[in-house]
């Protein structure tokens, strides 16, 4: 395999899952939803708002009293969260000089009385860089609480992990196996230089062609490709690649291997060996800005927890739905 980028898990505060900021202590410079943006944070030279210089992210007032600044965060589904990214890109003088982070699970919104777990000490931040760190508790939280000694401005909290899958979607018999929302996640593709892979499992339809995985033009006998891991092992019913909003670069066509693997690899070593999957869908031909419904498929199966979208011979797709059930 000649290429091969290596997804990380879910971002549990992607607000496309339904998380969102409950609580902020502060935000005159900027507001605290925009630490959840899913695109990269940009710099607008010269722009200014009625508070002073806009920044793409959550920025606090300097605090003029002892104490720090925080957020509640409540994720739009309860998970455990392994990696933990701080990012202060384009925060530079102004970012906290330490953060922290900590979380409940809660059947109510968290309150003066609520108990927080540690998830993350007291860490030292520099200006304008991504922090990456490992969580020190990998219970499952719905809560989150963002700390920043004292004040100051942060463009991005990613919390990387695993959806918990509640007993109502494990006994539905109609679900989409490959959304986020059920716990997909991608485990790697060959190129996303144009969208990212993981818009592809996102919940609802793509909201323009930034909104979907888009590959750059192959100039050769190429093709390009995108694995998706299923929260649990299922049955697939029904397929649906969509390519809404791609009009002069979709794929001219697709096929879809599957597989059911139980052996704990490596992302790489799964991708190495996905050449060999069973195909349930050889080249099938797609068109622009439509949802393709595929019913009949090559082989019978029994389950399977690994799905493989190969494009032919580039292109983007806004969506993949699997719809079925998950399996024993």
């Amino acid at each position: 395999m000649k290429k091969f980028i290596s997804a990380k898990m879910i971002n549990l505060a992607d607000p496309r899952i339904g998380s969102k900021i409950i609580f902020k202590t502060d935000d005159f410079f900027a507001a605290a939803h925009r630490i959840l943006k899913t695109d990269i944070p940009v710099f607008k030279d010269g722009l200014f708002d009625k508070h002073g210089k806009w920044m793409d992210g959550w920025e606090t007032r300097r605090r003029r009293s002892k104490g720090y600044d925080y957020l509640v965060l409540k994720l739009g589904k309860p998970g455990k969260i392994f990696d933990i990214d701080i990012d202060t890109s384009h925060f530079n003088g102004n970012q906290p000089t330490h953060a922290s982070l900590e979380g409940c699970f809660s059947r109510s919104k968290p309150n003066k009385k609520t108990k927080w777990t540690r998830l993350l000490g007291k860490k030292k931040l520099g200006p304008n860089k991504n922090h990456n760190f490992k969580s020190q508790n990998k219970s499952t939280f719905n809560y989150i609480r963002l700390n920043i000694f004292p004040d100051g401005g942060v463009a991005r909290l990613r919390l990387y992990g695993k959806i918990e899958i509640d007993k109502k979607t494990i006994n539905n018999k109609n679900i989409n196996l490959t959304s986020v929302l059920n716990g997909a996640s991608i485990v790697g593709c060959n190129n996303e230089h144009f969208g990212r892979a993981e818009n592809i499992i996102a919940p609802g339809k793509g909201k323009n062609m930034g909104d979907g995985w888009e590959t750059r033009r192959s100039r050769g006998k190429n093709f390009d490709w995108l694995i998706i891991k299923f929260g649990k092992p299922g049955l697939i019913k029904k397929l649906e690649i969509d390519t809404h909003h791609f009009k002069g670069n979709y794929p001219d066509t697709c096929s879809i291997q599957t597989a059911n693997i139980s052996k704990n690899l490596s992302n790489k070593l799964i991708a190495n060996n996905s050449k060999n999957w069973k195909f349930i869908l050889n080249k099938s031909k797609l068109s622009a800005h439509k949802k393709h419904v595929f019913k009949k498929f090559l082989t019978k199966r029994n389950k399977e927890n690994y799905l493989k979208i190969n494009i032919h011979p580039d292109g983007g797709i806004s969506r993949i739905r699997a719809f079925g059930n998950f399996v024993k």
